[in-house]
């Protein structure tokens, strides 16, 4: 098994986010992993009624099934190998783990002129 999936199997056993499984999500994806972590802390994984967004440091970023509307994801990542995420999916799939998205009964679409 590989470390993605032993930090995700783990994770959504626990359901919290242990040292141990801090240190394989760190190990499997380095800074990325790390800028994950923080955005779940921070609260900043939102589910909207149409889309789940991270809140990033210059912007906001959908994700969905995995996949992210960022330039990391686009440009640096191999869209096919499973493996690889950028820090906003990442984030998703900590948070969801760990219940720490914060829910919005609204449609991001609708929030998303506001800004």
């Amino acid at each position: 098994m590989s470390e993605v999936a032993n930090w995700r199997a783990a994770l959504a056993e626990t359901g919290e986010l242990t040292p141990p499984v801090v240190d394989a999500i760190v190990s499997a994806h380095g800074s990325r992993g790390v800028r994950a972590i923080e955005a779940v802390s921070e609260g900043r994984v939102k589910q909207y009624r149409d889309f789940t967004v991270v809140v990033g440091y210059d912007d906001e970023y959908v994700v969905e099934a995995g996949r992210c509307t960022c330039k990391d994801s686009e440009y640096n990542l191999d869209q096919t190998d499973p493996e690889q995420a950028c820090w906003h999916a990442l984030a998703v799939a900590i948070a969801e783990r760990v219940g720490e998205v914060d829910h919005h009964d609204m449609w991001y679409s609708d929030v998303r002129e506001f800004l």
